[in-house]
Protein backbone atom coordinates (compact mmCIF):
# COMPACT_ATOMS: atom_id res chain seq x y z
CA UNK A 1 0.00 0.00 0.00
CA UNK A 2 2.92 2.44 1.09
CA UNK A 3 4.49 1.65 -2.57
CA UNK A 4 1.46 2.20 -4.34
CA UNK A 5 1.27 6.03 -2.82
CA UNK A 6 4.58 6.81 -3.03
CA UNK A 7 3.99 6.05 -6.79
CA UNK A 8 0.44 8.59 -6.82
CA UNK A 9 2.38 11.17 -5.10
CA UNK A 10 5.84 11.27 -7.21
CA UNK A 11 3.39 11.22 -10.57
CA UNK A 12 1.59 14.00 -9.03
CA UNK A 13 5.05 16.26 -8.87
CA UNK A 14 6.06 15.46 -11.74
CA UNK A 15 2.43 16.95 -13.20
CA UNK A 16 2.87 20.07 -10.96
CA UNK A 17 6.94 20.13 -11.85
CA UNK A 18 5.45 20.14 -15.65
CA UNK A 19 2.80 22.53 -15.73
CA UNK A 20 5.51 24.75 -13.49
CA UNK A 21 7.86 24.58 -16.85
CA UNK A 22 5.60 25.44 -19.27
CA UNK A 23 3.97 28.30 -17.46
CA UNK A 24 7.52 29.33 -17.11
CA UNK A 25 7.95 29.42 -20.70
CA UNK A 26 4.99 31.33 -21.73
CA UNK A 27 5.22 34.94 -21.16
CA UNK A 28 2.04 37.10 -19.68
CA UNK A 29 0.02 39.04 -21.91
CA UNK A 30 1.38 42.47 -21.43
CA UNK A 31 -2.80 44.06 -21.80
CA UNK A 32 -5.96 41.96 -20.02
CA UNK A 33 -8.15 39.49 -21.92
CA UNK A 34 -11.02 41.21 -22.16
CA UNK A 35 -9.64 44.73 -23.24
CA UNK A 36 -11.49 46.14 -26.70
CA UNK A 37 -11.00 44.71 -29.37
CA UNK A 38 -9.05 46.20 -32.06
CA UNK A 39 -9.60 47.26 -35.53
CA UNK A 40 -7.16 48.40 -37.69
CA UNK A 41 -7.73 52.18 -39.46
CA UNK A 42 -9.83 51.96 -43.01
CA UNK A 43 -7.14 54.24 -44.07
CA UNK A 44 -4.65 52.56 -43.45
CA UNK A 45 -5.79 49.57 -44.80
CA UNK A 46 -6.71 51.01 -48.16
CA UNK A 47 -3.38 52.64 -48.35
CA UNK A 48 -1.61 49.44 -48.06
CA UNK A 49 -4.27 47.55 -50.30
CA UNK A 50 -2.73 50.25 -52.90
CA UNK A 51 0.94 48.84 -52.23
CA UNK A 52 -0.08 45.48 -54.13
CA UNK A 53 2.09 43.93 -51.71
CA UNK A 54 2.20 41.18 -48.55
CA UNK A 55 1.20 43.51 -45.64
CA UNK A 56 -0.26 42.64 -42.25
CA UNK A 57 -1.44 44.63 -39.59
CA UNK A 58 -0.92 42.54 -36.17
CA UNK A 59 -2.95 43.03 -32.80
CA UNK A 60 -1.55 43.06 -29.40
CA UNK A 61 -2.95 39.44 -29.04
CA UNK A 62 -0.91 38.49 -32.58
CA UNK A 63 -4.51 38.09 -34.29
CA UNK A 64 -4.28 39.65 -37.30
CA UNK A 65 -6.58 42.88 -37.73
CA UNK A 66 -6.04 42.99 -41.58
CA UNK A 67 -3.85 41.23 -43.96
CA UNK A 68 -3.87 42.03 -47.99
CA UNK A 69 -4.63 39.38 -50.73
CA UNK A 70 -0.76 39.05 -51.73
CA UNK A 71 0.28 38.15 -47.75
CA UNK A 72 -2.66 35.41 -47.54
CA UNK A 73 -1.76 33.85 -51.25
CA UNK A 74 2.28 33.77 -49.66
CA UNK A 75 0.83 31.57 -46.31
CA UNK A 76 2.04 34.95 -44.11
CA UNK A 77 -1.64 35.70 -43.26
CA UNK A 78 -4.17 32.08 -42.29
CA UNK A 79 -7.18 33.51 -41.02
CA UNK A 80 -6.98 35.57 -38.18
CA UNK A 81 -3.41 33.92 -37.21
CA UNK A 82 0.09 34.87 -38.56
CA UNK A 83 1.17 31.74 -40.67
CA UNK A 84 4.72 31.66 -40.65
CA UNK A 85 6.65 31.01 -37.34
CA UNK A 86 9.75 33.07 -38.35
CA UNK A 87 7.15 36.56 -38.85
CA UNK A 88 5.44 35.73 -35.82
CA UNK A 89 8.71 35.84 -33.26
CA UNK A 90 10.04 38.69 -35.41
CA UNK A 91 6.46 40.54 -34.74
CA UNK A 92 6.73 40.06 -30.82
CA UNK A 93 9.98 40.60 -30.97
CA UNK A 94 9.29 44.40 -32.66
CA UNK A 95 6.32 44.73 -30.21
CA UNK A 96 9.09 43.68 -27.07
CA UNK A 97 11.37 46.47 -28.06
CA UNK A 98 9.44 49.25 -30.13
CA UNK A 99 12.03 48.84 -33.10
CA UNK A 100 11.87 48.41 -36.30
CA UNK A 101 13.39 44.78 -37.77
CA UNK A 102 13.71 43.53 -41.79
CA UNK A 103 14.69 39.78 -42.45
CA UNK A 104 14.06 37.57 -45.09
CA UNK A 105 12.28 34.72 -44.98
CA UNK A 106 11.66 31.61 -47.54
CA UNK A 107 7.94 30.69 -47.85
CA UNK A 108 6.55 28.06 -49.56
CA UNK A 109 2.83 28.97 -49.71
CA UNK A 110 1.52 25.60 -50.50
CA UNK A 111 2.51 21.95 -51.14
CA UNK A 112 3.45 22.12 -54.84
CA UNK A 113 4.13 26.23 -55.08
CA UNK A 114 7.25 27.73 -55.79
CA UNK A 115 8.97 28.68 -52.71
CA UNK A 116 8.40 32.91 -52.53
CA UNK A 117 11.90 34.45 -51.15
CA UNK A 118 10.60 37.80 -49.26
CA UNK A 119 12.08 40.69 -47.31
CA UNK A 120 9.59 41.38 -44.61
CA UNK A 121 10.34 44.62 -42.34
CA UNK A 122 7.96 45.02 -39.29
CA UNK A 123 7.23 48.08 -37.37
CA UNK A 124 5.06 49.35 -34.40
CA UNK A 125 1.89 51.04 -34.97
CA UNK A 126 0.34 52.19 -31.83
CA UNK A 127 1.09 52.38 -28.02
CA UNK A 128 -1.59 49.96 -28.04
CA UNK A 129 0.99 46.79 -29.30
CA UNK A 130 0.09 46.94 -32.89
CA UNK A 131 2.44 46.07 -35.15
CA UNK A 132 2.76 46.41 -38.85
CA UNK A 133 4.15 44.22 -41.32
CA UNK A 134 5.09 44.94 -45.07
CA UNK A 135 6.92 42.14 -47.56
CA UNK A 136 8.43 42.43 -50.88
CA UNK A 137 8.91 39.63 -52.80
CA UNK A 138 12.89 39.12 -53.94
CA UNK A 139 11.97 36.21 -56.02
CA UNK A 140 12.41 37.75 -59.29
CA UNK A 141 15.83 39.67 -58.34
CA UNK A 142 17.49 36.01 -57.06
CA UNK A 143 16.40 34.47 -59.74
CA UNK A 144 17.94 37.21 -62.62
CA UNK A 145 21.06 36.72 -59.69
CA UNK A 146 20.81 32.82 -60.25
CA UNK A 147 20.48 33.16 -64.03
CA UNK A 148 23.18 35.43 -64.41
CA UNK A 149 25.35 33.21 -62.52
CA UNK A 150 24.29 30.14 -64.49
CA UNK A 151 25.09 32.20 -67.69
CA UNK A 152 29.10 33.25 -66.11
CA UNK A 153 29.10 29.53 -65.50
CA UNK A 154 28.64 28.44 -69.05
CA UNK A 155 30.48 31.22 -70.24
CA UNK A 156 33.40 29.73 -68.39
CA UNK A 157 32.88 26.21 -69.46
CA UNK A 158 32.42 27.11 -73.29
CA UNK A 159 35.37 28.95 -73.33
CA UNK A 160 37.88 26.20 -71.99
CA UNK A 161 37.18 24.22 -74.96
CA UNK A 162 38.18 26.34 -77.32
CA UNK A 163 41.10 27.82 -75.07
CA UNK A 164 42.10 24.27 -74.40
CA UNK A 165 42.19 22.79 -78.12
CA UNK A 166 44.10 26.11 -79.11
CA UNK A 167 46.84 25.47 -76.23
CA UNK A 168 47.66 21.58 -77.00
CA UNK A 169 46.80 22.51 -80.77
CA UNK A 170 49.92 24.86 -80.61
CA UNK A 171 51.99 22.00 -78.09
CA UNK A 172 51.43 19.77 -81.42
CA UNK A 173 52.79 22.48 -83.83
CA UNK A 174 55.85 23.09 -82.03
CA UNK A 175 56.26 19.24 -81.63
CA UNK A 176 56.12 18.21 -85.34
CA UNK A 177 58.06 21.38 -86.30
CA UNK A 178 59.97 19.12 -88.77
CA UNK A 179 56.90 17.87 -90.93
CA UNK A 180 55.03 20.41 -93.07
CA UNK A 181 51.86 18.34 -93.30
CA UNK A 182 51.75 18.07 -89.76
CA UNK A 183 51.97 21.64 -89.15
CA UNK A 184 49.68 22.26 -91.79
CA UNK A 185 46.94 20.11 -90.48
CA UNK A 186 47.57 21.34 -87.13
CA UNK A 187 47.44 25.18 -88.11
CA UNK A 188 44.24 24.54 -89.91
CA UNK A 189 42.70 23.10 -86.46
CA UNK A 190 44.51 26.22 -85.04
CA UNK A 191 42.31 28.17 -87.60
CA UNK A 192 38.58 26.35 -86.61
CA UNK A 193 39.02 26.86 -82.57
CA UNK A 194 39.86 30.63 -82.94
CA UNK A 195 37.22 31.41 -85.26
CA UNK A 196 34.78 29.32 -82.83
CA UNK A 197 36.24 31.48 -80.04
CA UNK A 198 36.15 34.80 -81.90
CA UNK A 199 32.39 33.74 -82.76
CA UNK A 200 31.41 33.02 -78.94
CA UNK A 201 33.19 35.84 -77.15
CA UNK A 202 31.08 38.01 -80.17
CA UNK A 203 27.86 36.62 -79.33
CA UNK A 204 28.35 36.99 -75.59
CA UNK A 205 28.93 40.03 -75.86
CA UNK A 206 26.10 40.51 -78.56
CA UNK A 207 23.37 38.89 -75.94
CA UNK A 208 24.86 40.92 -73.00
CA UNK A 209 24.03 44.20 -74.85
CA UNK A 210 20.75 43.06 -75.67
CA UNK A 211 19.82 41.48 -72.07
CA UNK A 212 20.68 45.22 -70.49
CA UNK A 213 18.17 47.81 -69.50
CA UNK A 214 19.12 50.21 -72.99
CA UNK A 215 20.28 47.90 -76.09
CA UNK A 216 22.10 49.96 -78.12
CA UNK A 217 21.25 49.64 -81.62
CA UNK A 218 20.63 52.02 -85.12
CA UNK A 219 17.26 52.42 -85.83
CA UNK A 220 16.71 52.55 -89.51
CA UNK A 221 13.89 51.86 -92.26
CA UNK A 222 15.00 48.74 -93.85
CA UNK A 223 13.71 46.64 -96.82
CA UNK A 224 12.94 43.06 -95.27
CA UNK A 225 14.41 41.67 -98.57
CA UNK A 226 17.87 43.19 -97.99
CA UNK A 227 17.80 41.88 -94.53
CA UNK A 228 17.62 38.34 -95.94
CA UNK A 229 19.91 39.08 -99.22
CA UNK A 230 22.59 40.23 -96.40
CA UNK A 231 22.23 37.14 -94.08
CA UNK A 232 21.94 34.26 -96.78
CA UNK A 233 24.77 35.98 -98.48
CA UNK A 234 27.00 34.84 -95.45
CA UNK A 235 25.63 31.63 -95.56
CA UNK A 236 26.00 30.75 -99.24
CA UNK A 237 29.67 29.54 -98.68
CA UNK A 238 28.66 26.77 -95.66
CA UNK A 239 25.34 25.76 -97.98
CA UNK A 240 28.16 24.92 -100.68
CA UNK A 241 29.98 22.99 -98.72
CA UNK A 242 27.12 21.00 -96.99
CA UNK A 243 25.40 20.77 -100.68
CA UNK A 244 22.51 22.34 -99.23
CA UNK A 245 20.13 24.09 -102.40
CA UNK A 246 19.45 27.90 -100.81
CA UNK A 247 15.83 28.91 -101.83
CA UNK A 248 14.75 32.67 -101.34
CA UNK A 249 11.43 34.31 -102.08
CA UNK A 250 10.75 37.87 -100.60
CA UNK A 251 7.57 39.94 -100.91
CA UNK A 252 8.65 43.44 -102.16
CA UNK A 253 7.50 46.28 -100.44
CA UNK A 254 7.94 45.29 -96.66
CA UNK A 255 9.78 47.66 -94.35
CA UNK A 256 10.67 47.40 -90.71
CA UNK A 257 12.39 49.72 -88.20
CA UNK A 258 15.03 48.84 -86.55
CA UNK A 259 19.12 47.30 -86.64
CA UNK A 260 19.79 45.83 -90.44
CA UNK A 261 22.86 44.34 -88.70
CA UNK A 262 21.38 42.69 -85.50
CA UNK A 263 17.94 41.72 -88.30
CA UNK A 264 20.87 40.06 -90.36
CA UNK A 265 22.30 38.16 -87.84
CA UNK A 266 19.00 36.45 -86.63
CA UNK A 267 18.05 35.31 -89.89
CA UNK A 268 21.87 34.22 -90.71
CA UNK A 269 21.86 32.20 -87.61
CA UNK A 270 18.04 30.34 -88.16
CA UNK A 271 19.84 29.70 -91.60
CA UNK A 272 22.54 28.55 -90.27
CA UNK A 273 21.17 26.01 -88.22
CA UNK A 274 19.03 25.57 -90.77
CA UNK A 275 21.65 24.26 -93.54
CA UNK A 276 23.60 22.87 -90.65
CA UNK A 277 20.77 20.09 -89.19
CA UNK A 278 19.98 19.19 -93.18
CA UNK A 279 21.49 16.27 -95.05
CA UNK A 280 23.78 16.75 -98.15
CA UNK A 281 21.58 17.74 -101.36
CA UNK A 282 18.62 18.73 -98.91
CA UNK A 283 17.31 21.98 -99.18
CA UNK A 284 16.24 25.19 -97.37
CA UNK A 285 13.89 27.69 -97.96
CA UNK A 286 13.87 31.33 -96.29
CA UNK A 287 10.67 33.07 -97.50
CA UNK A 288 9.16 36.69 -96.28
CA UNK A 289 5.78 37.50 -96.50
CA UNK A 290 3.07 40.03 -94.92
CA UNK A 291 1.12 38.51 -92.03
CA UNK A 292 -1.12 39.56 -89.10
CA UNK A 293 -0.55 38.58 -85.74
CA UNK A 294 -3.02 39.90 -82.81
CA UNK A 295 -4.66 42.31 -85.47
CA UNK A 296 -1.13 43.53 -86.05
CA UNK A 297 0.49 43.85 -89.21
CA UNK A 298 3.59 42.06 -89.28
CA UNK A 299 7.05 40.97 -91.29
CA UNK A 300 7.20 37.14 -91.63
CA UNK A 301 10.27 35.53 -92.38
CA UNK A 302 10.54 31.89 -92.60
CA UNK A 303 13.40 29.49 -92.58
CA UNK A 304 12.27 25.81 -93.78
CA UNK A 305 14.38 22.69 -94.20
CA UNK A 306 13.63 19.04 -94.06
CA UNK A 307 16.15 18.01 -91.96
CA UNK A 308 16.35 15.82 -88.84
CA UNK A 309 13.70 17.82 -87.26
CA UNK A 310 13.43 18.70 -82.93
CA UNK A 311 11.76 16.45 -80.61
CA UNK A 312 8.73 18.28 -78.40
CA UNK A 313 10.98 18.29 -75.60
CA UNK A 314 13.50 20.39 -77.29
CA UNK A 315 11.32 22.57 -78.77
CA UNK A 316 10.86 23.99 -75.33
CA UNK A 317 14.49 24.37 -74.53
CA UNK A 318 15.69 25.64 -77.84
CA UNK A 319 16.16 29.20 -77.16
CA UNK A 320 17.93 28.89 -74.09
CA UNK A 321 21.54 30.08 -73.86
CA UNK A 322 23.91 26.88 -74.88
CA UNK A 323 20.97 24.78 -75.08
CA UNK A 324 21.84 22.19 -77.98
CA UNK A 325 19.79 19.65 -79.59
CA UNK A 326 22.48 17.59 -80.60
CA UNK A 327 26.04 17.90 -78.77
CA UNK A 328 28.19 16.40 -81.04
CA UNK A 329 26.83 17.79 -84.66
CA UNK A 330 26.37 21.26 -83.33
CA UNK A 331 30.23 21.15 -81.97
CA UNK A 332 31.50 19.60 -85.01
CA UNK A 333 29.99 22.78 -87.09
CA UNK A 334 31.74 25.25 -84.45
CA UNK A 335 28.03 26.12 -83.20
CA UNK A 336 28.09 28.42 -79.47
CA UNK A 337 25.01 27.17 -78.51
CA UNK A 338 23.90 31.06 -78.31
CA UNK A 339 22.91 31.43 -81.95
CA UNK A 340 18.91 30.90 -80.98
CA UNK A 341 19.22 32.86 -77.85
CA UNK A 342 20.40 35.96 -80.05
CA UNK A 343 17.58 35.53 -82.21
CA UNK A 344 15.10 35.01 -79.35
CA UNK A 345 16.37 38.61 -77.97
CA UNK A 346 16.77 40.78 -81.17
CA UNK A 347 13.22 39.83 -81.96
CA UNK A 348 12.12 40.93 -78.58
CA UNK A 349 13.95 44.11 -78.94
CA UNK A 350 12.64 45.11 -82.15
CA UNK A 351 9.06 44.85 -80.89
CA UNK A 352 8.49 41.12 -82.67
CA UNK A 353 8.90 37.44 -81.65
CA UNK A 354 10.17 34.03 -83.19
CA UNK A 355 8.44 30.66 -82.97
CA UNK A 356 9.47 26.86 -83.88
CA UNK A 357 7.51 24.32 -85.47
CA UNK A 358 8.66 20.93 -86.26
CA UNK A 359 8.30 17.12 -86.45
CA UNK A 360 11.14 14.70 -85.89
CA UNK A 361 11.89 13.37 -89.31
CA UNK A 362 10.42 16.07 -91.28
CA UNK A 363 12.17 19.14 -90.70
CA UNK A 364 11.42 22.44 -88.96
CA UNK A 365 10.39 25.64 -90.08
CA UNK A 366 11.68 28.74 -87.64
CA UNK A 367 9.36 32.32 -87.90
CA UNK A 368 10.60 35.41 -87.46
CA UNK A 369 7.94 38.43 -87.07
CA UNK A 370 8.53 41.67 -87.12
CA UNK A 371 6.54 44.94 -86.96
CA UNK A 372 5.85 46.54 -89.91
CA UNK A 373 6.90 50.12 -90.47
CA UNK A 374 3.90 52.37 -90.77
CA UNK A 375 5.21 55.98 -91.14
CA UNK A 376 1.90 57.67 -90.02
CA UNK A 377 2.45 55.72 -86.96
CA UNK A 378 5.57 56.67 -85.75
CA UNK A 379 7.72 60.00 -84.61
CA UNK A 380 11.29 60.42 -83.74
CA UNK A 381 10.00 60.49 -80.41
CA UNK A 382 8.84 57.40 -80.71
CA UNK A 383 12.26 55.57 -81.73
CA UNK A 384 13.59 52.90 -79.23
Amino acid sequence: MAGLIGVVVGAALMFLIGRAVVASRVKPDPLPLDAPPQRADPSLTRALAALEAPAIVAGFHDEVLYATDEARVAGLAQGTRIGVIELLDQVRECRRTGEQSEQYLDVRPGPGRPVLHLGVRTAPLDEEGGVIVIGRDRSPLIRVDQARNDFLANVSHELKTPIGAISILAEAVTDAADDAEAVRHFAGRLHSESTRLADLVNQVIALSRLQSDQPQFRVEQTEVAEIVDRAVHRMDELARRREVDLVVRCADGLVVLGDPGQLADAVANLVQNAIVYSGPRARVSVISRPAAVGGQQVAEIAVSDNGIGISEEDQERIFERFYRVDQARSRANGGTGLGLSLVKHIARTHGGSVSVWSKVGQGSTFSLRLPIYQPHDHTMEDLP
